[in-house]
């Protein structure tokens, strides 16, 4: 088995147990695998592995890499800021988009989503953890954003994106994600049912707080090399 394939199978026992542990199906949570800054191969080896769902925050990437593996069945989301003047791209060639934090985006994303695809699956970024590096709307606009989001043509919004400030203490993760949680407890009456939350170091507590959705890299492709010249 390959470095990657046991990085896949090694995610999918980690999700099992912190599954059983809160209490839930397996099945309510699902894998996608960050692909960023790694060959198309890496993609690859991960789907022989059973890995289908992907995820890209460099869109000249991701598009090139989505040409040379279109012969698979793959399910791309992007995951990374959307920049205003690439949102048409990103409607046409993603089944998810997780980083919606200004309706003008959103807005753009539905009137570009062709009508002969389903509707684009949309999650709002919420900054949980207040940090002025973190893109993401506050916690306090995230139902007021959720509400206009809901009514655009083209798009489905799914529920709420978040990335936990990094620490090692499980009890912190659980209270920055149990911020989204409580939105989408809040949100009830929108129809929402995902969280997308959770990395490589922290899946375990968003797992207990309800994620549905966990992105994990480093965990099953390794450490990336990252080229300065690479832009979203």
């Amino acid at each position: 088995m390959g470095v990657i394939s046991a990085g896949v199978q090694d995610c999918r026992e980690r999700i099992d147990r912190a599954c059983r542990l809160a209490g839930r199906q397996a099945e309510s949570v699902c894998l996608l695998a960050v692909s960023k800054n790694f060959p198309a191969r890496a993609v690859r080896e991960a789907r022989r592995a059973g890995q289908r769902r992907f995820g890209e925050s460099y869109l000249q990437e991701a598009l090139a890499k989505q040409d040379e593996l279109a012969d698979l069945d793959l399910e791309w989301h992007f995951i990374g800021p959307i920049q205003g003047n690439k949102t048409r791209p990103i409607a046409e060639r993603f089944a998810w988009v997780h980083g919606v934090d200004r309706l003008k985006v959103a807005q753009r994303l539905a009137v570009a989503r062709p009508a002969n695809l389903p509707p684009l699956n949309v999650c709002i970024q919420v900054n949980v953890s207040g940090e002025a590096s973190k893109h993401g709307v506050a916690p306090a606009g995230a139902l007021a954003l959720a509400r206009e989001v809901v009514g655009l043509p083209r798009l489905k919004l799914r529920g709420f994106m978040c990335i936990a400030r990094a620490t090692g203490d499980p009890a912190e993760q659980r209270s920055q994600f149990g911020r989204a949680r409580a939105l989408l407890e809040q949100g009830a009456g929108l129809g929402l049912d995902t969280l997308s939350m959770g990395m490589s170091s922290d899946l375990e507590a968003a797992i207990m707080e309800g994620a549905t959705i966990v992105r994990v890299g480093t965990a099953i492709f390794g450490q990336r090399q990252y080229d300065k010249e690479t832009t979203p």
